[in-house]
């Protein structure tokens, strides 16, 4: 697995999807390696180390990179890739249309390594990229979908994108959670919350992900003495992007009802997720977000913009509001907040629906059967060169 920051997560949905997936790999049979940059691991207590055993058939490699913000991600995948081909992998799994950039090198210089790429969101949207960084990440974009033997896209909306822009069939194998376990609240009092006290945002803070729509929405509401006493709580940090976040919490400043806890992780954000009133997602691109599937495995509404992307889950069980416009999104947040009743009964369906569709456990089936069609092919390729060669 290559393009990930690393594992264990800490933050991303990216990090999270493969985590979840080298975990169910290895207990499968497969031997896995997730590669992880020093940097992000570091958070987790593991300075210094280069490689580690995960969990049963997972182990994890830390790698060289230069942790700055164009080139951490593809001087990465380089390192990785250069590691993956050495190791004598089967299959080079990328994460990620940028790393993607590099998904010929195996395919030139390793030709019986399969090569496969998941194709998590069309980044060079995304507002924090200059031109020449978004030139490149489309570049990304046709790597991911010309050089692998399978491309795997992470929503349907995605996989008519890769169809209509490069003529490839995408296979279809969304993100996915896990079942919740029933949170507790302890962690509440450390912010000064209560249960169904707060409407909540889990994201990292950056420009496309609308933090600034949300917040000045919830002051709207404020000013009028609409927010029904419930705070707004923003869970997530800087990604390369420490001036938007100092930008937003400007916006908020002095106002005792707008929370930035930072990332959470582990039980805190499953408490803080649990315990929420309800979740709002106001982003203006996406793959399929986590954030999303969580928010609704805890029985939650979800109150999201209309990209494509987001009705995929949301459009039949939960709220939707017009991408980027604040009086609608004004609007919705205020209906959200005067309907408890239609809050707990949207969040209910949307729970059932997302743990029938959406489990990690078959997202990671499907996974393993791209892996065992591509040896399949391979074995057919050599069983072809060995009678041509007798």
């Amino acid at each position: 697995m290559i393009g990930q920051k690393g594992i264990p997560t800490q933050f991303g949905g990216i990090e999270r999807h493969v985590e979840a997936l080298a975990v169910r790999l290895g207990k499968k049979g497969h031997d896995v390696l997730v590669y992880s940059r020093a940097w992000y691991v570091a958070s987790a207590g593991k300075k210094g180390r280069t490689s580690w055993k995960f969990a049963p058939g997972v182990r994890v490699i830390v790698t060289p990179t230069i942790k700055t913000k164009h080139l951490d991600a593809i001087v990465h995948t380089f390192t990785s890739t250069v590691h993956a081909i050495r190791s004598g992998a089967d299959v080079i799994h990328y994460h990620g249309v940028g790393p993607s950039l590099l998904a010929w090198i195996p395919r030139v210089f390793s030709p019986r390594t399969r090569v496969v790429s998941t194709f998590h969101c069309v980044d060079r949207n995304h507002q924090k990229w200059g031109l020449f960084a978004r030139l490149m990440l489309g570049a990304g974009e046709r790597a991911a979908c010309l050089f692998p033997h399978k491309t795997i896209a992470v929503s349907k909306t995605l996989q008519s994108y890769c169809m209509n822009r490069f003529g490839i069939d995408a296979r279809y194998v969304p993100n996915g959670i896990e079942a919740p376990a029933r949170p507790g609240t302890e962690i509440l009092a450390k912010f000064g919350l209560k249960k169904d006290g707060y409407v909540v945002m889990v994201s990292r803070l950056v420009r496309h992900k609308g933090a600034h729509h949300l917040i000045e929405a919830y002051v709207r509401l404020q000013k009028r003495s609409l927010t029904r006493g419930k705070k707004l709580v923003i869970v997530g940090d800087s990604a390369f992007t420490d001036d938007y976040v100092a930008e937003i919490k400007a916006m908020a400043a002095g106002n005792k009802d707008i929370l930035f806890t930072g990332y959470l992780k582990g039980k805190a954000l499953e408490q803080v997720f649990g315990n929420a009133y309800a979740v709002v997602h106001p982003s203006e691109s996406e793959g399929l977000p986590i954030a999303v599937l969580e928010a609704m495995s805890y029985g939650k509404t979800v109150l999201a913009s209309d990209i494509p992307e987001n009705m995929e889950v949301v459009r039949d069980r939960g709220m939707s509001f017009r991408n980027r416009s604040v009086p609608d999104l004004t609007r919705k947040l205020r209906i959200l907040l005067d309907s408890p009743a239609m809050a707990r009964e949207t969040g209910a369906e949307a729970k059932e629906f997302v743990l029938e569709n959406y489990h990690w456990d078959d997202v990671a089936k499907e996974v393993d059967r791209v892996y065992a069609s591509l040896m399949t092919e391979q074995r057919k390729e050599d069983a072809a060169e060995r009678k041509a060669a007798a």
